[in-house]
């Protein structure tokens, strides 16, 4: 059984999706970071960075922070959704990377400013509203032709497909990314993205382009 320590974030959402398309025992705790939760010194002790998600694998007595961490920790206890072949694998490690290094860091500063704090830093907004429409484009034109960010869904889409769920708050229209656009829909409809967006509680539905 895995404790999974998480909210209702894209990155607490990597995890919840990862442990249900493995089909992994884990139970939730969810940790409140509107009130502060994550500064709990019990939660600290397992994630000393004080971010969610985290977990503590009490078959191995493992217990881990950093969701690309994590991500890498379950596919390599299951064995499933990473590429086995070197060249393959490498390419699996460059887009994690790009979601841990670009997607997940500049589009959360677009929630900072121009979801939460919109009007107080206006060259803040402009710069990272721009980057994330960079980035976009970058996601676009690597799923041209693929159904999935590699040749098979793995990892990488699991990483990256929670933080595009949250393309209204970054005030993205998908329709300007057909490619994203399809990709994201087609992950939509899979019944353990559709279990593990809704953990540790349900926030609604999963937001769908229009």
């Amino acid at each position: 059984m895995i404790d999974l320590y998480t909210w209702t974030t894209p990155n607490g959402r990597k995890i919840s999706i990862m442990l249900e398309e493995l089909g992994l025992p884990y139970t939730a705790h969810p940790i409140d970071i509107t009130k502060d939760d994550q500064f709990a010194p019990d939660f600290l002790a397992i994630s000393p960075n004080n971010k969610i998600p985290a977990i503590v694998d009490n078959e191995t007595g493992i217990q881990m922070m950093e969701s690309g961490a994590i991500l890498l920790y379950l596919a390599d206890k299951a064995g499933g959704f990473v590429p086995t072949e070197d060249k393959a694998r490498w390419e699996m490690m460059e887009w994690l990377m790009f979601q841990m290094a670009s997607i997940g860091p500049m589009l959360g500063q677009t929630h900072h400013f121009h979801r939460f704090n919109p009007g107080k830093a206006p060259y803040a907004e402009d710069r990272y509203i721009n980057e994330t429409k960079r980035l976009y484009g970058v996601l676009d034109k690597r799923l041209e032709g693929r159904e999935y960010i590699l040749d098979a869904y793995s990892i990488v889409d699991i990483a990256t497909w929670p933080w595009i769920a949250r393309f209204e708050w970054q005030g993205i229209d998908l329709n300007d990314y057909p490619d994203v656009r399809r990709w994201y829909c087609h992950i939509a409809q899979r019944p353990a993205v559709q279990r593990g967006y809704a953990v540790p509680k349900p926030a609604g539905d999963i937001p769908m382009p229009g």
